[in-house]
């Protein structure tokens, strides 16, 4: 079997209101329970497994790579409540990139981790 991506943790404050509002933002299927973990499954089967902690969240990035159609639905659930941005390092607030002659916009999630949507993955065409 080659090897993939099966699933990552990610560091909450509050697990289930973090997996809730990752499957809300993106689109996708409610959390599930799975021992002390609230699972988010994308698409290709690659989960994010919330698992509540306590004190500092060193803040992570996840982007999530998607079709046109879909970003544009996540991408009016984002600008209806959030804050975005069209570069990682926030400097372009309100705007979305177009590298690679696709669609990029960044986010934060409720425990600061920095999250992406793109259609196009980064060196994948020309910009």
């Amino acid at each position: 079997m080659p090897v993939q991506l099966n699933h990552t943790i990610v560091a909450a404050r509050d697990h289930v209101t973090s997996a809730e509002f990752l499957a809300r933002i993106l689109g996708l299927a409610p959390p599930r329970a799975f021992a002390h973990f609230m699972v988010v499954t994308t698409a290709n089967d690659v989960s994010l497994d919330y698992r509540a902690v306590e004190g500092e969240i060193n803040s992570q990035h996840y982007a999530f790579l998607v079709a046109e159609e879909e970003f544009d639905e996540i991408f009016d659930r984002i600008s209806a409540e959030l804050p975005y941005w069209a570069d990682p390092g926030r400097s372009r607030p309100g705007e979305i990139n177009r590298r690679d002659g696709g669609r990029g916009v960044y986010f934060q999630d409720p425990n600061g981790h920095l999250l992406e949507i793109l259609t196009r993955p980064y060196g994948s065409g020309n910009g």
